[in-house]
C-alpha cells in the first residue's frame, strides 16, 4: 500500500512485526546506495537479538533503483520515498516521526552490523537511566578504527588541531586530541561528548525530551549537535566498543553529490560553532574562524575539481 508522508514523499511496506510493542526501530536514510543496502539490511536480524523490531528507510530520490530494490527484495521494510533530495537531517527526522520503537538505531546504508552489536548497545542502557545515546566501535572495511565514531567537543582548538594534523602527530597529548579523543583506548568503554551518526542508538525518552535532529544542518554535524543538546538536557553519551559496526564511509549519499557534500560538510562545522560556541569567543576571533572555514572550503572544492 502506498502512503503519502512528509516532504512530498510517499511510503510503501509495513512493520516487520504484527505486535503493537516494538523494542527497536532501525532508521536509515538512503541516497543511491543500492550497492550496499542488501548487505546492510541482511546484517540487522542477527544484530538485534529479538523479533520485535522495525526497519524504516527514507529514500532521498535515488537514481540507482534503490526504491524498487527495497520493495522487491524487502517488502516488510517501511519505505518512505522523497521526490527530491531533502538532505540527511530532514529525512532521518521523517523516519523517527513514524518509528514506534523504544530505542532508535540511526544507521547508514553502507554499514554492516556485527552479530549482537545492536543488542549489546540496547542492553547497556540499563546500566544507567541517564544514558541517552550510545555509539559502537566503527571500523572500515579493512578493519581499521574510524576515530570519528567517538568525539569530544568540536571547539576551535580541537578542530584546528585535527585539521592541522597535530592530533595524529601527538595522539597521546590531550591538548591536541580533544576532537577525536585519540588519547583514549579504543577498546574501552568511555563516556564521551558525541558519537557518529553512521550508527548510534537513541532512547525514546531522549527523543521525547530533546526533540528531533536540527534540520538547519542539511547533512554532517547533526549527530554532534544532537549529542551536545542531549548532554545539556542531562543525558549521558557513551562509546561502547563491545559492539562493532563496519562502515564503508561516503557511500550513503555523499559520493553521489561530491561538490554539495564538501560544501555542506564545511557549512555544518560553521553552523555548529556559531550555534554552540561563538558566544565564548571575541568578535575578532569569530571573524577569523569564519575566514578560516571559508578558506578551507574554497581549497577543498578546488582540490576536488583539480583531481576530477
Amino acid at each position: 500500500m502506498k502512503q503519502y508522508g512528509w516532504f512530498g514523499g510517499y511510503g510503501y511496506g509495513k512493520f516487520l512485526t504484527g505486535s503493537n510493542f516494538l523494542k527497536i526501530s532501525i532508521c536509515i536514510v538512503n541516497l543511491n546506495a543500492k550497492k550496499y543496502l542488501g548487505t546492510c539490511l541482511n546484517s540487522i536480524s542477527k544484530s538485534v537479538g529479538i523479533d520485535t523490531y522495525e526497519i524504516i528507510i527514507v529514500d532521498n530520490n535515488s537514481k540507482d533503483g534503490s526504491p524498487h530494490f527495497i520493495k522487491t527484495n524487502y517488502p516488510k521494510v517501511k519505505l518512505l520515498s522523497n521526490f527530491r533530495n531533502e538532505g540527511y537531517t530532514r529525512a532521518i527526522n521523517s523516519a523517527i516521526r513514524v518509528s514506534k520503537g523504544d530505542f532508535l538505531v540511526i544507521l547508514n546504508p553502507d554499514s554492516v552490523l556485527e552479530k549482537k552489536s545492536i543488542d549489546t548497545l540496547v542492553k547497556f542502557f540499563s546500566f544507567d537511566h541517564n544514558i541517552g545515546i550510545i555509539g559502537p566501535k566503527v571500523v572500515s572495511d579493512d578493519g581499521s578504527f574510524q576515530q570519528s565514531c567517538r568525539r569530544g567537543l568540536a571547539r576551535p582548538g580541537a578542530v584546528f588541531s585535527y585539521f592541522l594534523g597535530l592530533a595524529k602527530r601527538y595522539p597521546k597529548n590531550k591538548k591536541f586530541t580533544g576532537y577525536h579523543l585519540n588519547h583514549l583506548d579504543e577498546n574501552h568503554i568511555h563516556e564521551v561528548d558525541g558519537v557518529s551518526g553512521s550508527c548510534m542508538v537513541i532512547s525514546r525518552k531522549t527523543i521525547k525530551e530533546v526533540g528531533y535532529f536540527d534540520e538547519r544542518y542539511f547533512a554532517y554535524q547533526e549527530d554532534s549537535d544532537y549529542c551536545l543538546r542531549a548532554k545539556k538536557q542531562g543525558f549521558k553519551v557513551f562509546y561502547n566498543p563491545n559492539s562493532v559496526v563496519k562502515h564503508t564511509g561516503g557511500e550513503g549519499g555523499s559520493n553521489s553529490v561530491p561538490m554539495k557534500a564538501i560544501f555542506e560538510w564545511h557549512r555544518s562545522y560553521y553552523r555548529y560553532y556559531f550555534k554552540h560556541f561563538s558566544d565564548d569567543y571575541s568578535l575578532i576571533f569569530n571573524i577569523f574562524y569564519s575566514i578560516v572555514m571559508m578558506g578551507k572550503l574554497i581549497f577543498a572544492e578546488g582540490k576536488y575539481l583539480v583531481r576530477k
